[in-house]
């Protein structure tokens, strides 16, 4: 077996572990999750050692068969052992998602997931784990944190849902209009664990944003939860996930105007597009749709100079008043300096309100060496990206802050 093709199997059981676990949570509660995740690990390697040889024709039907008759094994061992008698298949099988909407079960745990009294990355940490499949170490690394400290998370949080007694019913709409916000917060912000984290030399911070993808394309289509905003929520993680290939190159994270765009993946970039259009349907905007909005117009554009910046600079001002973050006044700044130049670009950075939270971001001093670079001071170029390569998270932004460093010296 190659390299590629253990990676589509770990991608394939990573998927399929989700749905199995939110299949069996209903079989065993929300109490006993651990018991749900125990019989999906155990199918998982029965599936590795049965197929050794070649996948089955159906490989998702063939793991689902096998779990649940495994978990209907451990549901007669315990009739049995606390003297009920044998429990007969019929009594204890539950019936398999209803035909006519299959991802009610991973709705279910991912509402779940977003238990009020859970914080935000909380929630993230335990979508990315129990709808996608992540172990405690992946999932602490799409959160730079300790996998020690993780699996405490983890372990608090499904403790919590276990308190509830139920899993969240997604049919009820009280119960989906009260949890919606914060599961669309959760997807964005693991897109954004994936998206930002991807220049780390692990695979699954990939695999992280295009899980976020696929549950946004999920949430976004699915009718208990098709909303304009959700719409929104899929079209920027769509748009913005074209651009990896093609954002991570040659081990270095790759700035956007140096981008090779016929590399940007156009099946997402159509669904993106579809996703937005569909958004429109409503009288909200929402930062999903201005963030999808400015998207949009890069993945419309050919390049850096054929790019609309006053409407992506109209955009990012709409976004500020509803995000007031450093992080979108950066942004909106970057976009000021492509309309005004580089000089006042650079006098904008420098007396950004809130910067002293931005010392640590490593894309403030690139964006700041990047100006003096096109303002033709390289001297300050070298300094502020000298910052930037002291303050870069992995070695892909390192590699990335190298370059840039090198190309401001005399040849």
């Amino acid at each position: 077996m190659t390299a590629s093709d253990e990676h589509a199997l770990t991608v394939l059981f990573r998927q399929e572990s989700g749905r199995l676990v939110a299949y069996l949570a209903r079989m065993f509660g929300a109490h006993d999750l651990q018991t749900a995740e125990d019989v999906v690990q155990d199918t998982l390697f029965t599936a590795l050692q049965a197929w050794r040889q070649g996948l089955p024709p159906d490989p998702a039907a063939w793991l689902f068969t096998v779990a649940r008759r495994r978990a209907l094994d451990v549901l007669r061992r315990r009739k049995v052992r606390h003297g009920h008698g044998q429990v007969s298949l019929e009594s204890a099988e539950l019936a398999a998602p209803a035909d006519d909407d299959p991802t009610e079960d991973l709705l279910r745990m991912m509402f779940s997931c977003c238990h009020p009294s859970l914080t935000d990355d909380t929630q993230t940490a335990l979508i990315l784990h129990l709808v996608c499949g992540f172990g405690s170490v992946e999932v602490a690394r799409a959160f730079f944190v300790e996998p020690g400290a993780m699996e405490k998370r983890l372990s608090r949080a499904k403790n919590v849902l276990a308190a509830e007694g139920a899993l969240c019913e997604v049919a009820t709409p009280e119960e989906t209009r009260k949890r919606l916000s914060a599961v669309m917060q959760a997807i964005y912000l693991m897109f954004d664990a994936g998206y930002h984290g991807s220049l780390a030399p692990e695979p699954v911070q990939l695999d992280v944003a295009a899980d976020a993808i696929r549950i946004a394309d999920l949430l976004a289509e699915s009718r208990a939860t098709s909303t304009p905003a959700a719409h929104a929520l899929a079209a920027l993680t769509c748009l913005h996930g074209a651009r990896l290939p093609a954002r991570f190159a040659r081990g270095a994270l790759v700035p956007l105007d140096e981008q090779d765009r016929a590399t940007w993946d156009p099946e997402l970039v159509a669904l993106g597009m579809r996703h937005l259009a569909a958004s429109a349907t409503g009288s909200d905007l929402t930062v999903f749709h201005l963030e999808a909005g400015i998207a949009a117009q890069h993945a419309a554009a050919s390049s850096i100079d054929t790019t609309d910046w006053p409407e992506i600079v109209r955009l990012y001002g709409l976004l500020y008043q509803r995000k007031h973050t450093p992080v979108v006044a950066l942004s909106y700044l970057i976009a000021r300096a492509r309309l005004h130049g580089p000089k006042q670009g650079i006098a904008e950075l420098l007396a950004l309100e809130g910067k002293e939270r931005l010392e640590r971001y490593p894309f403030y001093w690139a964006a700041l060496g990047d100006l003096a670079f096109r303002a033709g001071d390289t001297d300050s170029a070298q300094g502020w990206l000298m910052r930037g390569l002291a303050s870069a998270r992995t070695d892909g932004e390192r590699a990335m802050f190298t370059r840039r460093i090198a190309s401001c010296r005399p040849s």
